[in-house]
């Protein structure tokens, strides 16, 4: 058994795709009409035939409620790791991407967390070495 989707509720599908590509550089990997939505997912670059992350509409109350608790806590929806927190933070500023906490470079595991324009929080972290 492996992991080869998961899926991150989204309140727009199509600005969803554009923040996940063209901000954080991950590539459209499906694309399929589904009724009133799609089957829209994204995949690393670094990691093309890896784990789909699917943009999934968050129409559902449930769906709604879950997101809106995670955001009130400050709880991000999910995390990404990168390999140069300072490169990477820099980059996704200079993009306009809104940050909810900047990353502590004195600590050995290197955290932030940015808005995704879509509702959620996002961890990016950095493996200690």
């Amino acid at each position: 058994m492996k992991i080869t989707v998961t899926s991150i509720l989204v309140d727009d599908q199509e600005k969803a795709l554009q923040f996940y590509t063209e901000n954080l550089g991950f590539i459209k990997k499906q694309d399929i009409p589904m009724g009133k939505h799609r089957w829209l997912s994204v995949v690393s670059p670094e990691a093309t035939d890896g784990v789909e992350l699917v943009l999934e509409p968050d129409e559902n109350p449930a769906s709604k409620a879950f997101k809106s608790a995670l955001l009130e806590q400050g709880i991000p929806y999910t995390m990404f790791e990168v390999k140069d927190m300072k490169t990477e933070y820099e980059r996704l500023v200079s993009l306009g991407v809104e940050f909810k906490t900047k990353p502590d470079m004195n600590s050995p595991f290197i955290i932030a967390i940015f808005y995704d324009t879509c509702g959620n929080l996002i961890q990016i972290y950095q493996m200690p070495g």
